[in-house]
């Protein structure tokens, strides 16, 4: 068992929670850095074990690493110090909370809770707790968070109007069905929440928001959502989501999964003296302003197991504590909330065969549309969208 007060062992046991789906790409991450003799893969907690050919080139032979579907006894038998939690949403503070009364360092994937009410009691018990928490939006690891911050506070842009965010991706009718929670806004009376703008492009929201400078609770002042879906699911899948902030500036993020042509999704600050667009995924910065040629920059992006790593060594400060979070779990809140999506009629999407997924004719236009103006689809003449937004105010 880890003690936040004892001086931690070098390389860094790490017990893995959920290596399966996305917990592939935290598997391959554990791996990299544990060839550079950060940490060390100590356990891995699946209800199904992995196998050996499954675990691969991620432990020498004869090393595999202990594996246990019982987290907490897992945390116990390996002395972790650090745990990657990548498991269902409605898991995530349970488990949270169980290695931080082991005084186990986390590393928990996104979004950090199903409501605002959870979030809280995550936040609050690993503060109590003592242990470090990192919440995993990958794309605040992103360099070119801080340099458009600095673009912004120098006026490059002049005033900052508003910002914008598009995502337009798609996902197969397969995606819903990949596991149980899939799509969902609650399972077994707990609340899941499995939105377009709450999990797949939550990096959207967050990003906007951290831009804005407006990632704790406290920063929001309102929020309006259009919460609609094409697929037979319980969720959305094609949505937009408008927050006002207590500083008065507009963040709106529109996205679906039901795209057209699937693109990049980006973050976009508009100011009375240009603007500059953000590809998160890629780190790629567009600085666009009159009298200047176009100005693309690729920045570096830190890893968040590494930067937590690093944070415990006392050489870096944490890039993602939990209340930098507060406002977009504001936002999930308000999604958790509100009505449930309404079901676009027939005519709005057609099935691609081919691809086996839903196409929400248009989509790609109104979510572009949605990030260059800061208006909701309703307000941009969709003829599916609600007539008036979900609104609400925050207290």
């Amino acid at each position: 068992m880890s003690d936040p007060e004892r001086p931690l062992a070098h390389p860094l046991p790490v017990v893995l929670a959920g290596a399966r789906g996305h917990g592939r790409w935290h598997l391959e991450n554990i791996r990299r850095l544990q060839d550079e003799g950060l940490v060390r893969l100590a356990g891995i907690c699946e209800l199904t074990p992995l196998t050996e050919d499954e675990l691969g080139a991620f432990a020498a032979p004869g090393e595999l690493p202990a594996q246990s579907a019982d987290f907490g006894a897992l945390l116990d038998s390996t002395g972790a110090a650090v745990a990657v939690i990548c498991t269902p949403i409605p898991t995530h503070t349970d488990l949270a909370l169980t290695a931080a009364a082991r005084g186990v360092h986390l590393l928990l994937e996104k979004p950090p809770a199903p409501s605002y009410a959870e979030f809280r009691r995550l936040a609050d018990g690993v503060a109590a707790a003592g242990v470090v928490c990192q919440i995993g939006f990958q794309s605040l690891g992103s360099h070119a968070v801080p340099a458009i911050r600095e673009l912004i506070t120098e006026g490059a842009i002049g005033r900052v109007d508003g910002i914008g965010g598009a995502g337009a991706w798609a996902r197969a009718q397969s995606y819903y069905r990949r596991a149980p929670w899939a799509g969902r806004r609650r399972l077994d009376g707990a609340d899941v929440v499995d939105g377009v703008l709450t999990n797949p492009l939550a990096h959207a929201v967050a990003t906007a928001l951290a831009l804005d400078g407006a990632t704790r609770a406290e920063d929001v002042a309102g929020i309006e959502t259009e919460l609609l879906r094409a697929n037979d699911i319980e969720s959305d899948d094609t949505s937009c989501v408008r927050v006002t902030t207590t500083g008065g500036r507009r963040v709106t993020v529109a996205a679906t999964l039901c795209a057209e042509r699937p693109d990049e999704p980006y973050v976009r600050v508009h100011g009375s003296g240009g603007r500059i667009t953000f590809w998160y995924k890629q780190d790629r910065v567009l600085l666009q302003r009159p009298g200047h040629g176009p100005q693309e920059t690729a920045y570096g992006r830190t890893d968040l197991l590494e930067n937590l790593v690093g944070h415990l060594a006392g050489r870096a400060a944490l890039l993602v504590p939990p209340d930098t979070t507060g406002a977009f779990m504001r936002v999930v809140e308000a999604i958790r909330r509100a009505p449930d999506p309404v079901a676009l009629p027939a005519g709005a999407w057609y099935l691609d065969a081919e691809e086996d997924r839903r196409v929400v004719r248009g989509a790609d236009a109104l979510v572009a549309a949605a990030a260059d103006t800061l208006a909701l689809y309703s307000e941009l003449g969709a003829s599916w969208a609600a007539p008036e937004p979900r609104k609400e105010v925050s207290t």
